[in-house]
């Protein structure tokens, strides 16, 4: 039935796709605990310049996150007007300065992911292609190795913007998280998962205190190219998602 009520889901327009798919980004976030409390931030793009863009009010639960109460803010406007001021003050800056420099980045996606998070308190710590999920982002990982606290000032969020290119979509965040982005929620919310999953399955082989077996750069470039090669599968994975929150909690859609 979830299936099959993806297949005939009615057409929608560009924003409330993004909208509905964010949400369900964000309820599923919360499933697999991403989400850190009330904290932690996702929006996307809905203008071409990507200066227009959806982001979370401040203060509501990823769990509880409904497509209409998504905030619709402008990062050409500093006050941003009422919705700036519903908004989380750190995620107006990352996400802001991020979009404005990075139109290619349609969605962006900042979390405290458990494993994540521990590896980005590693220092100088360079991410290992150990296993095949590992390996979709072999060099395409940056690392920021500044802390300067909360990002609470545009000179930040231009700093956090200026590391992240076309060729790097994860950003490591010294001492404090990862940001992801991605051409679409879907896929910002698929390399967000198994950025995690890797992260997850790193950790666990470091605890045990042997030798990793990396694989050889020839081997972790072509197994990213045979993620590349499958780009079906990124909207296969929200759009199941979305399936089964229309079954289980559809409230995320309206």
């Amino acid at each position: 039935m979830s299936g099959e009520r993806a297949r005939l889901r009615p057409v929608e327009d560009v924003e409330t796709t993004t909208r509905r798919d964010l949400a369900a980004a964000f309820r599923w976030a919360a499933r697999l605990g991403f989400n850190e409390g009330i904290a932690n931030h996702f929006s996307a793009a809905v203008s071409e310049d990507g200066a227009r863009f959806l982001l979370n009010p401040d203060g509501r639960h990823f769990s509880r996150m409904r497509a209409s109460e998504l905030l619709l803010l402008d990062a050409r406007d500093p006050d941003a007007g009422s919705g700036r001021a519903a908004a989380d003050a750190t995620a107006w800056f990352i996400h802001a300065h991020i979009h404005m420099a990075l139109p290619q980045a349609r969605c962006i996606m900042h979390t405290h992911m458990p494993c994540a998070t521990a590896l980005s308190c590693i220092r100088q710590f360079e991410f290992p292609p150990l296993d095949q999920n590992a390996m979709r982002f072999f060099r395409r990982v940056v690392w920021d190795d500044t802390f300067n606290g909360m990002a609470l000032d545009d000179g930040e969020g231009q700093r956090i913007a200026s590391a992240l290119g076309d060729d790097k979509f994860v950003l490591m965040m010294a001492n404090h998280g990862v940001t992801v982005i991605g051409s679409s929620v879907a896929e910002a919310f698929d390399r967000m998962y198994y950025f995690e999953r890797a992260c997850q399955t790193l950790v666990l082989a470091l605890s045990t205190g042997r030798e990793l077996n990396v694989a050889p750069d020839a081997v972790a470039l072509m197994t990213r190219q045979q993620w590349d090669d499958q780009p079906e599968l990124i909207d296969k994975h929200l759009s199941e998602l979305r399936a089964i929150l229309d079954d289980e909690e559809p409230g995320y859609a309206s």
